[in-house]
This record gives C-alpha cells, sequence and structure tokens, in this order.
C-alpha cells in the first residue's frame, strides 16, 4: 500500500499521475460502500453511486485544494450523489429509508466484555434500532452516520454538509434523542 498521504496522492492526480487515483478508490471504497449502504439504507443500487462518486472525484480532482483534508472533499461529493439518489427514490417510491444507529448511546453494554451470546444480541438490538428509525428526518440521520459511522469529526462533518460546526452539535444531540425515544416507544 502506498505510504503518501491522501492528499499527496490526489496532489500526484492533479499533476497528470492518473495511476494514484487506484490508490485512492482502493483506500475510500469501503468507506464509501459502507456510507452508502447506511445512508441509502442497504440500497442494492449501493454500488453504482459508490462508482458515481469516484467518476465525480476524478472528473473534479482539479477543484481539489491540497491545502484541505481529501476526506471531508470526497464525503461531500458522495453526500450530494446520495442526497440525489434519495431524492430520486422518494419520486418513484414515495418514501426514504436510512438506516444507522449507536450502540454506545442506546445500549452501552454491549460494548463491555462479551459473552458467546454478544452476536446474536446485537444482531437483535440492530434489527430493533434500524425499524426505530425509519421516521428520523435525514438531517438528524446523515450527521450521526457520519460521526459514529464514518468516525469524521464535528469539523469534517460541518465541512462536509456545508452547516456550522455549532450546527452538527445541535443535529447529533437531537438525533440521538429522537432515536432514544423510538427505541423506547
Amino acid at each position: 500500500m502506498d505510504e503518501r498521504s491522501d492528499e499527496a496522492i490526489a496532489a500526484a492526480v492533479q499533476r497528470g499521475d492518473l495511476d494514484s487515483f487506484r490508490e485512492l478508490v482502493e483506500r475510500y471504497e469501503p468507506k464509501m460502500t459502507r456510507y452508502a449502504r447506511r445512508f441509502l439504507f442497504g440500497a442494492d443500487d449501493a454500488k453504482d453511486l459508490v462508482q458515481d462518486v469516484f467518476i465525480k472525484a476524478y472528473v473534479n480532482i482539479k477543484s481539489f485544494d491540497i491545502d484541505r483534508r481529501f476526506s471531508p472533499w470526497l464525503y461531500r461529493i458522495a453526500h450530494n450523489e446520495f442526497v440525489n439518489a434519495l431524492k430520486k427514490r422518494t419520486k418513484e417510491r414515495g418514501n426514504v429509508s436510512i438506516s444507522f444507529f449507536d450502540f454506545d448511546i442506546l445500549f452501552p453494554h454491549l460494548n463491555a466484555r462479551e459473552g458467546a451470546d454478544s452476536p446474536a444480541r446485537q444482531h437483535e438490538t440492530r434489527v430493533i434500532l434500524e425499524r426505530s428509525l425509519n421516521d428520523i428526518p435525514p438531517k438528524y440521520k446523515e450527521p450521526l452516520v457520519l460521526y459514529y459511522f464514518e468516525e469524521l469529526d464535528y469539523k469534517e462533518i460541518a465541512d462536509i454538509l456545508r452547516i456550522p460546526i455549532s450546527t452538527v452539535g445541535v443535529r447529533l444531540q437531537r438525533g440521538k434523542a429522537m432515536l432514544k425515544k423510538k427505541v423506547t416507544e
């Protein structure tokens, strides 16, 4: 695996080293696929959308500012693609379904030492939480996915969603509260 930073690789691609882009794809494809599946509730078209994300990133690589971090730039492209896919799906099917959950907040005991039945308990918890999330507005789900599953910080989330950092905190707090309420209903 290439030891260069994402930003150094992006700079090489900007200079014409088109083969280096493959390294960025290899680094980010699993993350983008995971993000797509959570954002789009395991959509079958997640792989196609991830390919679209990389195509847009490649086409627009010259606009990337190498003095900034690469991951928020790529996640912003993904965010836009996924939101567009949700809008399209909403028009076609009349519904939107996004799934994610935070074990740390709702069920902190799951992070303790696990026994033999832990995978079964975690699967059961996952199913319950996924059912509870369908009514939470996307504007609260997006920061939760980015923070808890993609492990981005508030600044990166703010850059991706183009909202103030303080709004990220508010949306995370409100999203967690909505999720808790749904699970306890």
